[in-house]
């Protein structure tokens, strides 16, 4: 198959790209040559550091195949599926069984370990044991392992294994029953979640990663104040990373107090000063990934009042087009950084950069996306892969389009049936 006229991410000028084997053959120039502005664009394949996909035990929400339908549809080739599953992905024999659901599955999928058992905070699992079925992250993400003797022990454990701890930072002492962010939780009629229940832990944790050695990753950052503490952190050489929502960069607080519970998330979203943060620090390399946190509901569960209604929302087939707004300079996009952000650094940091993240460059696997920068689309939840609709962006106009994706030469989405028709 080639692949005729397109640009590699990074690089203005049209080439041809050759997949022979599931590998790059070759790229030429371009014999064509129409407007560089409505060229198409491939980059590498994208990696999602944290997915919720439901299966075990949420199948109603979402299943492996929908959710993974919905990843390779906004051009994603590899997918961490978050353990708080039922039953939690806290053993081996769990993990073994979660790959084999996921044999057929339209992308990737890279089980995340439970940190705690049950993710209940009272005992360690056998990170040695999962890392041996080649688990590379652990999180108790939807809870955080609030314990600090805990955290630092699964920190040290780490260090040893050469694998990550990903904390959802979420002071429980602090949060209590809060939903939405304190500033605007009288305005909504709610209680409050300050920011102070995520910077409390995330300061704590830096500190035992810093005494341990332990690799630490700070998942969906949402504040000002994390952001200058993974900032400093990472000036004195303290192995700490961090994730963003695509969510987190566009939506603010006072979008949650006029939509209500539908935007319901966990950490909430923040005020516009902590997204213009938030925004600047994917920009500089501080927050150093994105990471979709796709959690997808019933659509009932996101009605109910504040107190009940379910955190979470769907992102993997709007997180592309987001976030190459967000990454925008002059108005044009830097789909060079939304490929750093999106596919090589989540790759590195999930230790997958030898199978994912591949540069697309000749004798590399055949694993990308290709995507129509000015293709302006409406989003409708009915129309979308995911099994839940609890997308914030329905009704949303959106510029960029995931046309296809590919791995190892193996087309896994196509959105349009002719957009390799000029490319045999």
């Amino acid at each position: 198959m080639i692949i005729r006229d397109v640009a590699i991410a990074g690089d203005d000028r049209g080439v041809d790209i050759e997949i022979r084997n599931g590998r790059i053959a070759a790229i030429v120039p371009s014999e064509l040559r129409p407007d560089a502005s409505i060229r198409r664009v491939v980059l590498p394949g994208l990696v999602d550091l944290h997915a919720h996909l439901r299966e075990p035990g949420g199948e109603r929400s979402e299943t492996i195949e929908t959710g993974t339908r919905a990843a390779a549809a906004g051009g994603f080739t590899d997918v961490f599926a978050m353990a708080n599953l039922t039953p939690v992905t806290d053993t081996a024999a769990r993990v073994r069984d979660l790959r084999a659901r996921s044999l057929g599955a339209s992308v990737r999928v890279h089980p995340v370990g439970a940190a705690s058992v049950g993710l209940l905070g009272e005992e360690l699992v056998d990170h040695a044991a999962l890392a041996a079925e080649g688990v590379t992250l652990f999180s108790d993400d939807g809870k955080c392992l609030s314990e600090a003797e805990m955290v630092r022990e699964v920190l040290a454990r780490m260090a040893e294994l050469g694998t990550i701890f990903a904390q959802h930072a979420q002071d429980p002492q602090i949060v209590g029953a809060g939903v939405i962010n304190e500033r605007v939780a009288h305005a909504a009629g709610a209680a409050g979640w300050p920011v102070s229940g995520e910077e409390t832990i995330v300061a704590r944790d830096i500190a035992l990663a810093e005494a341990t050695g332990g690799r630490l990753h700070v998942c969906h950052v949402s504040t000002r104040g994390t952001v200058e503490l993974v900032r400093r952190a990472k000036a004195r050489g303290v192995p700490v990373s961090a994730e963003v929502t695509p969510h987190h960069l566009v939506l603010t607080d006072d979008d949650a107090a006029l939509a209500g519970p539908a935007l319901k998330v966990n950490p909430p979203l923040r005020s516009p000063e902590d997204v213009a943060a938030l925004r600047e620090a994917l920009r500089d390399g501080t927050i150093d990934a994105i990471g979709t946190d796709h959690a997808p509901h019933p659509a009932e569960t996101k009605r109910m009042p504040w107190p009940d209604a379910a955190f979470g929302l769907t992102a993997l087939e709007t997180a592309l087009p987001i976030v190459s707004e967000v990454l925008t300079n002059g108005g044009r996009t830097d789909w060079d950084a939304v490929a750093r952000v999106m596919s090589f650094t989540p790759a590195r940091i999930g230790g997958i950069a030898d199978l994912a993240g591949r540069p697309v460059a000749v004798g590399e696997p055949a694993t990308f996306c290709m995507v129509q920068p000015g293709h302006r689309w409406t989003v409708h939840a009915e129309r979308m892969f995911s099994r839940s609709h609890n997308t914030p962006f329905e009704g949303r106009s959106l510029t960029a389009r995931v046309l296809a994706t590919v791995i190892d030469g193996r087309v896994v989405h196509a959105g349009d049936d002719d957009v390799f028709a000029a490319s045999r």
